[in-house]
């Protein structure tokens, strides 16, 4: 690993992990190296490290029987990183009825890597939703959008509003639009006390990916990151997303695999 990619991985650890995962949570508990935070969408867990657990399947189970006994989500995610110890977290995690999702690679970089200008295809416009539009029409369309891409999604239109509303400006949602029609959109997510701000639920239309529409986009939503002074952007992004990012400069530090437990 290199003198770069190690300060940013450091910086990611030490940053963006454990209490700044629950920003925006309706409620938290703690157990351990473990916070356990609820959303609207569901529950989610993370850590910044498991050294020091001296049982770590009980403590699976106890996470199990926290959000089954002592909440009412449906779902949860146990979100781990492929930096990590133990290396067998995940066969652990499937043994006691998890299902793992896709991987994603975790990107971190500069800010002004980001900052640059994109030209867009004619008729089409970049903005954050309720700037020079209606702030819930602007936001149920992404959302639609986001969902629609992503083969169905956890959180609903009325969710991400609420979400939004509870961040006080640190959470904001772009799209980019051809006439009435989003084709384009996603989250910046500027994390307090941090230097860092993230890139979430970015999504094109399959019908015009490849006209530089998301690269705008995110330029467009690290230019506001800036302007707040943010120093890093990260993203868990896909193959495709990943490509993007690494053209403009970011820098792949580590994996996540989000890994599920379903109610039944």
């Amino acid at each position: 690993m290199t003198d770069d990619i190690a300060r940013l991985l450091q910086a990611y650890d030490d940053q963006l992990r454990r209490d700044a995962e629950v920003v925006g949570a309706l409620s938290f508990t703690e157990d351990g190296p473990l916070v356990r935070g609820v959303f609207g969408w569901g529950g989610f867990t993370t850590y910044r490290s498991l050294d020091g657990v001296d049982d770590l399947d009980e403590l699976i189970e106890r996470t199990i029987a926290h959000y089954r006994d002592e909440t009412e989500v449906a779902r949860f995610e146990w979100k781990t990183r492929g930096h990590d110890q133990p290396a067998d977290l995940g066969q652990r995690l499937v043994a006691q009825g998890f299902q793992a999702e896709e991987l994603e690679t975790v990107m971190v970089g500069p800010v002004e890597h980001l900052v640059q200008d994109v030209e867009l295809p004619p008729g089409v416009r970049i903005r954050q939703a309720g700037v020079a539009g209606d702030f819930t029409d602007d936001v149920t369309r992404a959302n639609h959008l986001q969902n629609a891409v992503f083969g169905g999604g956890d959180a609903t239109a009325v969710e991400t509003i609420d979400r939004l509303e509870r961040s006080r400006g640190n959470a904001t949602m772009w799209l980019a639009e051809d006439g009435d029609e989003v084709i384009s959109a996603g989250r910046l997510e500027i994390v307090p006390g941090t230097d860092f701000a993230g890139l979430w639920g970015g999504v094109t239309h399959a019908a015009r990916r490849g006209q530089g529409i998301y690269r705008a986009l995110t330029a467009a939503r690290a230019a506001h990151a800036q302007q707040a002074g943010v120093k890093f952007m990260q993203s868990d992004c896909s193959p495709m997303s990943q490509l993007i990012l690494e053209r403009s400069g970011l820098t792949a530090v580590t994996t996540t695999t989000p890994y599920i437990w379903t109610r039944v």
